[in-house]
């Protein structure tokens, strides 16, 4: 199963003369995608952010908001990370002083015009906001789903800048977009990139456990880009469909729902608490670690997974290896021990394109009510006989 993430590593790059950008000049960027409007005639009493973002959900980012800037706080960064603040300034508004926590925070002339991805569970809310044009970069273009993104990539206007694992430094400064925001993970690179002027904000919507925090974090790309009445709207409805799945199954019994298989001579399955836990119990499945409180990996032995659930009938593996009931009994004859299981097994590589790009960790990440949809109708067929599967599928 691929990450839906990069954790990028830096091997070598040059310090490069810091570049930076102030008020509303143009990006220096060559291939700078949207326009804005900025504040002409500034007015220090006026509120400009008459449409404002509130967070019901998602515990790992705050906006605030000053008349004609946001301070926009992210919890935890990365794993173990102290949180970190940004100042988002309308531009044509002055940059405030500033002092005590936000001295040193990295400020962003807003609308942004162009933005380098970390990640690919970035693009479906930009695409969302209608604000692909903003997308100049991607870190691996391989593992871009979108079809909005990919034209894009084809026409030459967003640029691959990570090598594998590795961060082209020098192609990000030399790009100059106004901001690069990380895949929720610290790389030696971004102190270069933020050196020669370049914002580095991180997107830490993968720690929220909770499938509509996580969504929730496209209110995050609407501070960005001053969409905060389309992300409301987005949102509201993304929410109202998960809840009314999740209502639907509510009453129906629970079902042993196996999750996860045998990697490098350990089973390993989500924890109790975890994302892909949460979504489960809220489609109606349950386990015998149902009660567990990690939000991590459980590594277990395939034998007491046989004791304790050899009569789940359900099984998800969201293992983009296995696409069949055969390559599944190929890698471990073992696994015929769930024999209710393995005639009902069901993996998330429905969308999976040519490249191995995979839109289960692309557009699910926004869309939990697709998700849900899926795990329920899968987990409860009963309740759902003509459900059209977004992104799971049946092994035969």
């Amino acid at each position: 199963m691929r990450a839906p993430r990069l954790k990028v590593l830096l091997a070598t790059a040059a310090v490069l003369v810091p570049l930076v950008a102030t008020g509303c000049s143009s990006s220096t960027s060559t291939d700078a995608g949207a326009s804005r409007d900025c504040i002409t005639d500034f007015d220090a009493s006026k509120d400009y952010f008459p449409d404002k973002s509130t967070i019901e959900d998602a515990t790992g980012f705050t906006i605030d908001y000053h008349r004609s800037y946001q301070v926009v706080t992210v919890a935890e960064p990365y794993p173990g990370a102290e949180p970190a603040k940004y100042v988002l300034v309308r531009c044509g508004a002055p940059t405030p002083k500033l002092t005590g926590d936000l001295a040193g925070a990295p400020t962003v002339q807003t609308p942004i015009r162009s933005m380098y991805s970390g990640s690919t569970t970035q693009l479906p809310s930009m695409a969302a906001l209608d604000r692909v044009d903003v997308v100049t970069g991607v870190a691996n273009a391989d593992y871009v789903s979108n079809q909005q993104v990919r034209d894009r990539i084809s026409e030459g206007k967003v640029r691959g800048y990570a090598d594998g694992t590795t961060v082209k430094t020098e192609d990000v400064i030399t790009g100059h977009p106004d901001v690069l925001v990380s895949a929720g993970f610290d790389d030696p690179a971004y102190a270069k990139i933020a050196k020669a002027g370049i914002p580095v904000l991180a997107d830490a919507d993968w720690l929220e456990q909770s499938p509509l925090g996580r969504a929730e974090w496209i209110k995050f790309f609407a501070a960005l880009t001053g969409t905060e009445k389309k992300a409301a709207d987005t949102y509201s409805g993304i929410k109202k469909g998960y809840l009314e799945v999740a209502e639907k199954v509510k009453g129906a019994p629970k079902v042993d729902v196996l999750q996860g298989s045998v990697f490098s001579g350990k089973w390993t399955r989500p924890g109790g608490a975890s994302y892909s836990s949460n979504l489960v119990e809220a489609a109606g499945g349950t386990s015998p670690w149902a009660d567990d409180t990690s939000t991590g990996s459980l590594e277990l032995s395939l034998e007491t997974v046989i004791a304790r659930q050899s009569g789940a009938t359900v099984w998800i593996i969201n293992n983009a290896d296995i696409n069949t009931l055969k390559a599944l009994f190929a890698e471990e004859p073992r696994y015929r021990a769930f024999t209710k299981a393995t005639s009902n097994v069901w993996n998330s590589t429905k969308a999976v394109s040519p490249s191995g790009a995979n839109d289960f960790w692309e557009r699910g990440v926004l869309r939990p009510d697709l998700v849900l949809g899926d795990l329920a109708a899968l987990i409860h067929p009963e309740l759902y006989p003509s459900h059209q599967f977004v992104f799971y599928q049946r092994l035969s």
